[in-house]
Order: structure tokens, then sequence, then C-alpha cells
């Protein structure tokens, strides 16, 4: 209870410094006249009920994750923006918080902890913006999200071929730090730093072009390539075979690449994604810490939806109701003498609706059913939650 009240402390801190400088500011000049702060944030409150076959499971009740975003424009080129977040009522992350300076539309430079851009939900994660009470869970098992780190880079546009940009260079996951933190289940999440005393032995590419050029519909290529980091880099004598020998096998390369797109015609809605990834040295990995992790990870999913608009009370209300295939695997290949675990392959496929109070206030209700590699029947989850973002 100590923790929950000393982190609340420093957000009604942070928040209460906000306002105070938003309220008694006074413009002195007229660069002053620009700056501006902003506030805002989002949370997700959860209800699951499992389904497994000839098994009894308690329902879970969570605050999955309250979220407080501070924003300050110290002038129309230059800002500064961060994101507070609590998960599980108990745990407190930096989601990002990085400096903006746009030299033009078509140029800015980013530098702080960033999301990194790849696939969808990654960047876009709000509870408003997504169907199902829960991320798709290729977007936790393959993409990590949410997945930031700190680095700098370049985003822009460039109008006349209706495309985005972003390009960054970012420190990596970190596979080794005294213990290893990769597995088979999940790949790569366990490695996420999240800018909390990161440790950098080689720097990461991570770039994403998006298409808006045809009417309703939006296109994106991911890309991140690099290596993951190890401690055991750190002081090394580099003359010393055996140790040098040592640190390459407690790294991994990393070569995700993601294609996804979002589509919107009248009330008709689709989104979906495909992702591989890539990893090198698997085998000597495995045999240095004992784990299990693939050497290829591949999934993907694709949704339909349809928006039902009605008034009720002179306010504007919608009815989605959605449908979502999904498949994952993180043993899509495996090097070495390493077996391939099918329980590490998932396909499901989702049902549900949401029902928006305003654009940004939705409840939700669906039902998962899935099998992974291994199962012999069909597993399922009922959800139901409250989403909101402001």
């Amino acid at each position: 209870m100590k923790r929950i009240n000393k982190n609340l402390l420093i957000v009604l801190i942070l928040g209460i410094s906000f306002g105070v400088s938003t309220i008694f500011a006074q413009p002195t000049s007229k660069s002053e006249e620009d700056k501006k702060v902003s506030i805002g944030g989002y949370g997700q409150i959860d209800f699951n009920k499992p389904f497994i076959p000839n098994q009894n499971s308690n329902s879970k009740l969570d605050i999955h994750r309250m979220v407080l975003l501070f924003g300050y424009e110290y002038n129309k080129r230059l800002s500064f923006l961060t994101e507070i977040e609590f998960e599980h009522v108990t745990e407190v992350y930096v989601e990002q918080a990085y400096l903006n300076y746009a030299f033009s539309p078509s140029l800015n430079f980013r530098a702080g902890l960033l999301l990194i851009p790849m696939g969808i939900i990654n960047e876009y994660h709000e509870p408003s913006s997504f169907n199902g009470v829960e991320r798709p869970l290729l977007d936790t098992r393959i993409i990590p999200s949410t997945w930031r780190e700190i680095g700098m880079g370049l985003t822009g546009q460039v109008t006349a071929a209706s495309l985005t940009y972003q390009l960054y260079l970012v420190n990596g996951f970190a596979s080794y730090d005294g213990s290893a933190k990769l597995k088979g289940v999940d790949a790569l999440r366990g490695g996420r730093q999240k800018g909390a005393e990161s440790f950098m032995s080689s720097p990461n590419l991570s770039a994403k072009i998006s298409y808006h050029g045809i009417l309703g519909l939006e296109l994106g290529l991911s890309g991140y390539f690099g290596k993951t980091q190890s401690s055991l880099y750190n002081g090394i004598d580099f003359t010393n075979k055996d140790l040098v020998q040592k640190a390459d096998s407690s790294v991994v390369g990393v070569s995700m690449m993601a294609f996804d797109y979002r589509y919107r015609l009248g009330n008709f809605r689709s989104r979906g994604q495909v992702v591989y990834s890539n990893l090198s040295n698997t085998d000597a990995y495995n045999k240095f810490t004992g784990r299990d992790l693939g050497s290829a990870l591949f999934g993907y999913y694709a949704e339909v939806s349809y928006v039902i608009p009605f008034n009720m009370q002179d306010q504007q209300h919608e009815v989605e109701p959605f449908v979502r295939w999904e498949h994952y695997n993180t043993h899509f290949d495996v090097a070495g003498d390493l077996t391939a675990n099918d329980s590490y392959s998932y396909n499901g496929i989702g049902v549900g609706v949401g029902y928006r109070f305003h654009e940004n206030a939705v409840f939700k209700i669906d039902y998962i059913l899935y099998r992974n590699g291994t199962d012999t029947l069909n597993s399922g989850v009922f959800n139901m939650g409250v989403g909101v973002n402001f």
C-alpha cells in the first residue's frame, strides 16, 4: 500500500505542477504566448473468464492500465511529450518521453524514450482505438507491445508522395544481464529495457514508412534490425578469446519486418498485419543460457467490423460488431538440436462488439475461441471491459 500511495503522490504532484503552471503563467512576450500545456490519458479495466476443457478457472478482474499524458509546447517548433503508466495498479512505468523539434513538416528531430514503430497496436493502443477487450496476442508474443526504447531519429511526411516516415537509432533488447532474458514462449518480450537503467552494447535501427494516398486506406511497412544487448561485453578484454566467445554467445541478431493495413469504406472497417522475425545465433544462445528461443517468429491477423451509429438522448452512439482471425508461432523455425514446441503455435478466432457512448469511451464484450498446437480441444475466454481516452 505504501508503494501505491507513493506512486499516486508522484503523479498528483506532476499533475498539480502542470495545472498550476497553466493557470498562473502570465505571457510576457510573443514567444511565451506560444507555450501550451496539454494533459490527457487513457485507461482500460478488464474482466476475463477462461474456459479450458476439464478445468475450472477463476475469473480475473483487473485495472489493466491507467496512463497519464503530459505535453509541453515551448513554441511552434519545439515540444516535449511524456506518458506515465500504471499497470495492474502497482506497477509504474514511463511509456514514452521525448523531445521533438520540427524543422519543417517533412523533417522532425526526435530524441528520448520512443515507441518502436512496428505494426499498428504498438503505436496506437488507446483502448477506444481497437476492437476487443485485449490487444491481439500477436502484439504481445511477437511484437512485444508496448515496446519502447531510448534513442533518437527523424520523422516527417512527404506530402507529394502521400508518405510519412520514422527512422530511429535505439538501444536494443537485453538478452543477458547476469541472467537470460529471452525465451521461446514469448520470444523477445522479456528483453524490453523500457528506458529503466538501460544498457547498450550495440545500437539498433528501427524504421517505418506509411502510405495514405488512397482514400480510406493506410498501409504500413516496418523494419527493425540489430543485435540484442549483453552485459558480458562491459569491461571485456577483447584479446581474451574465451571471454569474447562467451559474450558473443549471449547475443542474438534480430531482423523483424511487418506489413499492416487499415481500411475504411463508409461504415465498414478492416485492419490486419503480418510479421516475420529472423533471430540469428539462437543455437549458441540456447546452449549458453539453457533457454529455448526460436530462430524465426511469424504471425498475422485480419479483422473486419461494421459501425452502426444511432442517436440516444441527443447524443451520438455507436455499436461496432467485429470478427478477427489470428495466428502466431514463436517457434516458426528453430536452430541446432532444439525441437519446435507446438504449444507455442496459436490459432484463434474472436467475435465481439463495442458500444461507444462517445468516440473516446467504449464498453466491450468479446469471446475468443483458440487452440494451441498441442491441444486436442478448443479453449476459450470471455472478456468484458471499459476503455477510455481523453
